[in-house]
Formats: structure tokens, C-alpha cells, sequence
């Protein structure tokens, strides 16, 4: 791998007018670490293919709204196999779950992309889709538990989150459910919100997340989201999984 492809697994020469040269001009430090811990390292450890690291890794961008690294993390997500669809409907459901401002700062940057690839309407999901079947029971189950413990406080919301999410946004063919989990289980890591993380995590490996993938997610957030972000998901990843050996 060449100096300028490692340095654009990680960077971006678009958004932030940043070369290799530049970076090293102000931290040589971080360029080395750009450039071989994150690039040749990090990018290519087993546990988690090249596709889904692009998609947590636009995922994490998005939610912190790091625009400049956003257009090449996008070329890269594409080049990695993640469908226009499926960068569409991510951009969308992150509007929920991240932010509406985040997501529309996402979609100028994509904008660009897609017509620099000649992306057009016919590769991205229409507003009417048929919908994936929905598990009634799985279902009335989270929306009574949600009922319980957030209707007395807003009441709208528990009627949103039931209308607005779960019987429409979750259930779009565009994005798997095991993908929509897993951008789901990379915003709430990478904006700290540890709170929502266990459901969603359970919902990801119910939905064919692996634990070896799921440990991989964490570590390679802690690069793109800090440190102190992984390590509060993982404290809380390694209840999840005890839970569902039967050790607690």
C-alpha cells in the first residue's frame, strides 16, 4: 500500500484540503500513526470485513459530524462494497439517531460523491418501499417496556419511536436489519450514549452480529470515536455477552 492510499483510508483530501505532508507538517506523530496503525493496521485485522468497517466508520464520522473526513470515507465505503442504497438509507436512519443536522451535513457531502460516481435515482431507495415483515411479539414487547419507562415522562415520544422508527424506518428493505443495527449500535458508541447500547446490541447479534465482529466494532470505533467511547461500550458489550452465555 502506497503512503497516499493508507493516508486516504483515514483522511480526506476533499472536505479538508489535507495531504500527508500537511498533517506531518503540524504532528509527525499522528501522521505515523495515520499511516501505519491506522491504515495498514487497523483496517486490515481480521474480525470484521472491509465493508462493515467502512460502515461504522461513516457512521462514527457522521455522528460527530467530522466532515473532513467524511467524502473520502464515503469513496472508500463504496469502493468497499457498501451500496449507494445502503449509504442512502444509513444517512437517513442516522437522522433519527444521530441528528437531523448531522445527517443533512452528510448529505451535501454526498451529494457530491454520488455525482462524481454517477450515482442517480435509480441506485437509491424511493420514500414507498415494501417493508420487511415485522415481528408482532418482538415488537409489543419493546413497546410496552419503552411504555413503562418513558411514557409518563413523553408520552409523544413513545408514540413516535413506535410509529416513526419501528414500523416504518427499521422495517426499510434498503439497509439489512443486521446492517441497521450495527449503524445503530456505531452512533450510540461513538456520541457515548451508553444507555441505549445494550438493547441495540442485542438486537444486532440477534439479527447475525457475531461477538468476534461486535468486539471488533468497539476496537475500531475507540480510533474513530476516542478511546474513552470504546472502553465505556465495552464494559458494557461484556455484560451483554455474559448475559447471553446465562452468567448473569
Amino acid at each position: 500500500m502506497n503512503t497516499t492510499t493508507a493516508f486516504a483510508i483515514a483522511m480526506s483530501f476533499g472536505t479538508g484540503n489535507l495531504s500527508p505532508d500537511d498533517v506531518a507538517a503540524v504532528s509527525p506523530a499522528l501522521d505515523h500513526y495515520i499511516k501505519h496503525t491506522i491504515a495498514q493496521d487497523l483496517w486490515h485485522r481480521p474480525g470484521l470485513s472491509a465493508r462493515d468497517r467502512s460502515l461504522i466508520t461513516v457512521t462514527a464520522v457522521i455522528t460527530r459530524n467530522q466532515t473532513v473526513l467524511l467524502d473520502e470515507q464515503l469513496r472508500l465505503a463504496l469502493d468497499n462494497g457498501v451500496k449507494p442504497a445502503e449509504l442512502s438509507e444509513t444517512i437517513a436512519h442516522l437522522a433519527f439517531y444521530a441528528g437531523l443536522g448531522n445527517a443533512l451535513t452528510a448529505t451535501s457531502v454526498a451529494r457530491q460523491v454520488f455525482a462524481e460516481r454517477h450515482i442517480g435515482a435509480d441506485q437509491l431507495p424511493t420514500v414507498d418501499v415494501i417493508k420487511l415483515p415485522l415481528d408482532e411479539e418482538v415488537e409489543d414487547a419493546r413497546a410496552k417496556a419503552v411504555e413503562q419507562m418513558t411514557g409518563p415522562a413523553a408520552p409523544g415520544l413513545v408514540r413516535d419511536t413506535t410509529d416513526v422508527l419501528f414500523r416504518d424506518l427499521w422495517l426499510r428493505p434498503d439497509l439489512q436489519p443486521r446492517d441497521r443495527s450495527l449503524v445503530t449500535v456505531a452512533a450510540l458508541i461513538s456520541a457515548g450514549q451508553s444507555a441505549q447500547i445494550p438493547y441495540h446490541l442485542n438486537r444486532a447479534m440477534d439479527s447475525g452480529l457475531t461477538r468476534e465482529q461486535a468486539q471488533e466494532v468497539i476496537s475500531h470505533l475507540a480510533y474513530y470515536a476516542g478511546w474513552p467511547n470504546a472502553f465505556s461500550a465495552s464494559a458494557i458489550a461484556r455484560d451483554v455477552f455474559d448475559r447471553r452465555d446465562g452468567k448473569k
